[in-house]
């Protein structure tokens, strides 16, 4: 998670926003002129800036940390539950999805190789093929 900081440390520049998308991203070629743009706008919205920092304020460990899940609760979770990461995720490091993968009961890891933190979007129509897979079994398995 040391990459973190590109993300929080964000101050809303054309150039500013370039930077944490080569962190998000495995393919750096998906990072275009207009993908870059049509973020920064997003960003710059009324209020965007306050609403990110309210979500994980100073200092930012301990709101991640209070965000997590106890282990075993967990343990004790009854549905299916799908963990997708891409491999090369500089934000989140595989590790973390490998260790939800043991404690889940129900729980079931695809990892994406040449792919980084934006799996949606790097690897859009196998994931959403997954995700849609995913969802009509345990629809299927729920009417049973």
């Amino acid at each position: 998670m040391r990459f973190l900081g590109k993300v929080w440390g964000y101050q809303p520049s054309l150039a500013a926003m370039r930077e944490p998308m080569q962190v998000f991203a495995w393919d750096h070629g998906i990072i275009t002129d207009d993908l870059v743009r049509m973020r920064y706008e997003a960003s710059i919205r009324d209020d965007v800036q306050t609403r990110f920092a309210q979500l994980f304020p100073a200092p930012r460990q301990q709101g991640i940390e209070m965000l997590a899940v106890d282990e075993a609760a967990l343990r004790q979770l009854p549905q299916p539950t799908l963990i997708i990461h891409g491999r090369d995720d500089q934000v989140i490091p595989l590790e973390a999805s490998e260790r939800l993968l043991r404690l889940i009961p129900h729980a079931q890891l695809h990892v994406f190789g040449e792919c980084g933190h934006w799996v949606q979007i790097e690897k859009a129509a196998d994931f959403s093929r997954l995700l849609i897979d995913f969802l009509c079994a345990a629809r299927e398995e729920n009417q049973a």
